[in-house]
């Protein structure tokens, strides 16, 4: 008989950015301290990207900037790097994600580049955990980045019910890449419509996967941000497929979401 062994698995939870960040590993190696150091070495980039772009920390660099964008030719890689990835993501999403003239924690607006940082930070720490015979499942407030070693079972991803949290309103598998969600349920309506300069309040949450967490995160908040057409713009993104929720709880997915449950919902809509 030919028994095939379940892969050892390990887990490791840190608040992080001021969120939960888990790092779920499967694989014949995760019991030993290389590999906790490498899992602690991704905590510890990732409290470096929060103590350069947080908004919430005066001593942070965009603290110290008091909300004014950085000057790209004077700024450091890493934060010209994001700059630039700001106004990509800008131009990507027709203006409705934009990171120039936001909210921020202290009252007034200015940049706050929050909305594509995380995905970004996620994908860079990450590298640190490319393992061979190895799978990952980074999972960083919601917003999870998958790999998967070849002949091992996918993932499976759960997506929440903004309205009810204990619930799901479907499940994903995935072998590789991205599901990102953005929404009111955990935060409330902190979502700014750039054209409007208020909350954006049409849709509950937008879940986006696809093969980069940076960019499934961006278009889930420029999604939430757009509102009542978010939907039909989403359909139109090569390689991503999304779920939506709007305000009166009505779920509908583009023609390519990987789930079952919402997909049959939208057929039968």
């Amino acid at each position: 008989m030919n028994l095939t062994r379940e892969p050892d698995r390990r887990a490791w939870v840190v608040q992080v950015m001021g969120l939960p960040v888990s790092v779920h590993l499967r694989g014949p190696e995760v019991r030993t301290d290389a590999v906790a150091e490498r899992v602690e070495r991704v905590f510890a980039e990732l409290r470096t990207v929060d103590a350069t772009f947080s908004t919430y920390r005066p001593d942070s660099v965009l603290g110290r900037l008091g909300g004014a964008m950085p000057d790209p030719a004077a700024a450091e890689p890493v934060v010209r790097e994001v700059v630039e990835l700001c106004e990509a993501a800008r131009m990507r999403t027709g203006g409705w994600f934009d990171a120039r003239r936001l909210p921020l924690p202290g009252g007034g607006t200015g940049f706050d580049p929050s909305g594509l940082v995380k995905g970004w930070a996620v994908e860079r720490a990450a590298r640190r955990l490319a393992l061979p015979d190895h799978d990952l499942c980074l999972n960083a407030g919601g917003d999870v980045l998958l790999r998967t070693a070849p002949g091992r079972p996918a993932w499976r991803v759960g997506i929440e019910d903004p309205d009810h949290p204990e619930r799901l309103l479907d499940v994903v598998t995935r072998a590789h890449g991205a599901v990102a969600t953005s929404g009111t349920a955990r935060r409330g309506a902190h979502i700014t419509d750039p054209r409007a300069g208020r909350p954006a309040e049409a849709v509950r949450s937008v879940t986006v996967v696809g093969p980069e967490l940076l960019w499934a995160d961006v278009y889930a908040t420029a999604a939430v941000a757009r509102g009542a057409d978010a939907l039909d713009w989403l359909a139109t993104l090569d390689g991503y497929a999304a779920l939506l929720v709007d305000a009166a709880g009505r779920v509908r997915a583009t023609p390519d979401w990987p789930g079952s449950r919402a997909a049959a919902q939208t057929r039968a809509a």
